[in-house]
């Protein structure tokens, strides 16, 4: 079956922003990331950074963190807590965008399982070792009081919580996606050369 779109869940730092924008200029998909971000907060009337941060990361590092988040408004967010909210607006917009019929890339924001019932979706699962993420993070992000490592690993937990809260299931786990690869070690041009031919002769 022709690969219609392609979801990318990534380690933070490994270079998933960057595989996607590749893809999507190789390819002539149209690339979703940010552009989530704007719907969600036009929709929900929540500025583009609280989105941004309640919409892929949990609020603590762990799941348990849902337990002490307070409930909704009645009437507006229908009870629901801030981040299940979000959540709601966000996986209507990408199915929206899936059901455009438009070849796409989304990136992060539980695609791959959002999606889990379409035809035409390959999901992939981009990874690093930590130092390779940790200079990268550097160069992207620059400085901060902050150590590389710990902002990594702190990002990463996030998602992990955020994905299991959602899905029930593990981030990161090999058979929730369809391909993984270690960009650390082969480029993330050599990851997207490797996506690419799949997609190409999946058609």
């Amino acid at each position: 079956m022709a690969v219609k779109i392609i979801t990318i869940s990534r380690q933070f730092g490994s270079g998933g922003r960057t595989l996607g924008k590749l893809l999507a200029k190789d390819l002539g998909f149209e690339y979703y990331d940010r552009e989530i971000i704007d719907r969600v907060a036009g929709e929900t009337g929540f500025s583009r950074d609280y989105v941004a941060a309640n919409g892929e990361y949990a609020p603590g590092n762990s799941i348990i963190s849902y337990s002490f988040e307070a409930a909704g408004t009645p009437g507006i967010m229908n009870g629901m807590t801030t981040t299940d909210y979000i959540y709601s607006i966000q996986r209507k917009k990408i199915i929206e965008i899936a059901n455009a019929g438009k070849p796409c890339i989304i990136v992060g924001r539980c695609a791959d399982y959002i999606l889990k019932e379409f035809d035409g979706v390959l999901n992939v699962f981009l990874y690093a070792d930590l130092d390779y993420r940790a200079k990268r993070v550097v160069a992207t992000y620059g400085e901060s009081d902050t150590k590389p490592e710990k902002r990594i690993t702190d990002k990463d937990k996030k998602r992990a919580a955020n994905y299991k809260h959602f899905t029930d299931r593990e981030w990161g786990r090999p058979n929730n996606y369809d391909v993984c690869l270690n960009s650390g070690y082969l480029g993330v041009e050599k990851c997207a050369a490797i996506i690419e031919d799949i997609v190409r002769s999946s058609n």
